[in-house]
């Protein structure tokens, strides 16, 4: 049995050293590999067309999601079974050094079907007329230049990316403080509401303030919690997201976002501010630091990176902001956003050139700030 096992790892080692196996190519396994990744695609590619433009003929949405999720893991499973047929028939070396590669072309195809591909459409569709069908140059974007709408859209957006950000992160430090100092039990109830409104949509989150900034004619009942508030202590009701002075409406719906939001950075911030070594918070005490130098001087220095990567987040997911303007005002009153006039050009204006110019806008706006992101994110993984 000795012997046996010896002389099999010399013949082994002479496989492997082989230069001819290294260029071995297994045309059966390469052949049924692409003949089987081509037909999977294709099935799946028919079935998902069935069920957008045939679904009555699978009965109910019940037996379209079923056949939908049966379909897409065995689907996706059966398809990287034939990959890997597929890459063990090539040759040894040109099978190892693919193999990688290989595994991520099917994530990065469906990342350029649904997010490269129309991305590059939207920006040719910016330079055409409103049904796409000719283009026009430069018009959409020197008409939206021009009109007022589109900067005070603009001006509402730099509003709120200069308050939603900033009070988020801060509320959230210290939410996460206060939380820390309460019991395990209190803590955990504490965090808890707080995460909560993460779980509700922001259409939902919408409605409910909506019932809290409503309005009843004075002399009515105000079923409006904070009118309610203000005719109890004597004043008179007040059509809240109607204001347009100081851009009050546009505040109150800042608030919206900032109460979904909070328990998102407090969650970070907290598993952030737990783990700065308590060896550094002692030394500081030690040497006499109160409480808040050592939450200023020793504390935040540590959670810099949570801290930007949570203001990050945030400043993007307020340039994009646009259930909220479009659930409560859709824009009236000065209220506007660059998501929400978008919306509007595409769908009740019918114009397809100057909503997709404006995107074309905010997609430039954006890519800056996601480029800083990931340019931080490799910065932590470096340090």
């Amino acid at each position: 049995m000795t012997t046996a096992t010896s002389d099999a790892a010399p013949r082994q080692k002479l496989r492997d050293d082989d230069p001819e196996a290294n260029l071995r190519l297994n045309p059966v396994k390469v052949a049924i590999g692409i003949l089987g990744m081509v037909v999977i695609a294709w099935a799946l590619g028919n079935m998902f067309l069935a069920f957008g433009y045939y679904p009555e003929k699978f009965g109910s949405k019940l037996v379209i999601g079923v056949l939908a999720v049966i379909g897409g893991v065995g689907g996706a499973a059966a398809l990287f079974y034939f990959l890997n047929m597929f890459v063990e028939g090539l040759p040894r070396r040109l099978s190892e050094g693919f193999i990688p590669y290989a595994f991520v072309l099917p994530g990065l195809a469906l990342v350029t079907l649904m997010l490269i591909y129309p991305t590059f459409q939207t920006v040719n569709y910016s330079f055409a007329n409103s049904d796409s069908t000719a283009y026009i140059g430069f018009a959409n974007y020197r008409t939206i230049f021009a009109d007022n709408a589109f900067w005070t859209s603009i001006g509402n957006n730099v509003l709120w990316l200069l308050i939603v950000p900033a009070i988020v992160v801060a509320l959230g430090v210290v939410v996460a403080v206060l939380a820390d100092k309460l019991s395990a039990t209190g803590e955990k109830v504490a965090k808890s509401l707080i995460f909560l409104p993460m779980a509700i949509s922001f259409v939902g989150a919408s409605a409910i303030w909506g019932l809290i900034y409503a309005y009843n004619n004075p002399g009515q009942s105000q079923t409006g919690l904070l009118n309610a508030i203000v005719v109890g202590l004597g004043g008179q009701p007040q059509t809240w997201l109607a204001i347009s002075t100081a851009k009050l409406n546009s505040i109150l719906l800042m608030v919206i976002l900032i109460w979904l939001q909070v328990g998102f950075g407090m969650v970070l911030l907290s598993s952030a501010i737990k783990g700065v070594p308590e060896d550094t918070i002692e030394a500081a005490r030690i040497d006499g630091a109160s409480e808040l130098q050592i939450f200023w001087k020793v504390i935040v220095p540590q959670i810099r990176g949570t801290v930007i990567t949570v203001f990050v987040t945030v400043f993007i997911l307020v340039l994009k902001v646009f259930d909220i303007v479009y659930v409560t005002t859709n824009g009236s009153y000065g209220s506007d956003v660059i998501a929400n006039l978008f919306f509007n050009k595409l769908f009740a204006a019918s114009e397809a050139g100057q909503a997709t110019a404006i995107v074309v806008v905010l997609l430039v706006a954006v890519i800056p700030l996601i480029w800083f992101q990931i340019k931080h994110f490799k910065d932590e993984e470096a340090g």
